[in-house]
């Protein structure tokens, strides 16, 4: 059974860093966008813009955690390929599979796949906030004047946004996960060519149903737990 839990520790030790990091980059350009007016109400152009900016300082802290988990997840227990194709031990654990990849590839080594998860995380934050506001206010315009949304009607939104968000982006994963577990693979172009040799169109999509059935409760639950904060946070000012 642990198995099901293999690479956890870098996700588990980086998600909460991550999700503050895009939630505070994606508030604060909103503000740059707002232009100084906190009483403007942007448009759903102008959140996608904000959503995507925030995707783009979020691929510098996603790369490396992502890079480290799937390498852990999928090193078979017999040891690892190097990028001389050579049989290395197996990762001991998160600090093991880094020091060695730092030392392996140098500094920039845990930045690889940095360009295919731009790639991935700039239209797919973008999405994700576009989706979860445009639905608020689409839940908002369907209740009575001066009443707010349930809390069913967050967590839907929430939810929906995670769909919105992964959609457009697994190609993208798909090619990134390639990358960043086969270090003879040089580039991202390399591993979408390798995956149509092996594989074919299916190759980027696969695994996609478990994913979406994942994103709906985590990121209803996510944006839910920040729109409690906010509450908070607005009640003690």
């Amino acid at each position: 059974p642990k198995g099901l839990y293999r690479g956890v520790a870098s996700p588990l030790a980086g998600i909460g860093l991550c999700n503050a990091v895009v939630f505070m980059s994606n508030g604060e350009f909103r503000r740059i966008l707002q232009g100084g007016n906190p009483n403007k109400e942007l448009s759903l152009s102008e959140i996608f813009i904000a959503g995507s900016m925030a995707g783009t300082v979020m691929a510098f802290f996603n790369c490396p955690i992502e890079l480290l988990k799937v390498k852990l997840q999928t090193q078979d227990p017999k040891g690892v390929i190097n990028a001389k194709g050579a049989l290395e031990p197996p990762y001991k654990g998160v600090i093991d599979c880094g020091v060695r990849t730092v030392r392996s590839q140098g500094p920039f080594g845990i930045y690889r796949g940095l360009f295919i998860t731009l790639l991935r995380d700039c239209p797919s934050y973008g999405l994700y906030f576009v989706t979860y506001e445009g639905l608020k206010r689409t839940f908002q315009s369907m209740k009575a004047p001066g009443e707010s949304l349930s809390s069913f009607d967050l967590l839907m939104a929430g939810g929906l946004a995670g769909f919105g968000a992964w959609i457009p982006a697994y190609p993208q994963d798909v090619i990134k996960s390639r990358m960043q577990n086969d270090p003879r693979i040089k580039s991202s172009i390399q591993a979408f060519r390798t995956l149509m040799r092996e594989v074919g169109f299916r190759a980027f999509f696969n695994g996609v149903s478990p994913t979406v059935a994942r994103a709906f409760p985590a990121n209803a639950a996510t944006f839910f737990a920040y729109e409690l904060a906010m509450k908070s946070m607005s009640n003690q000012e």
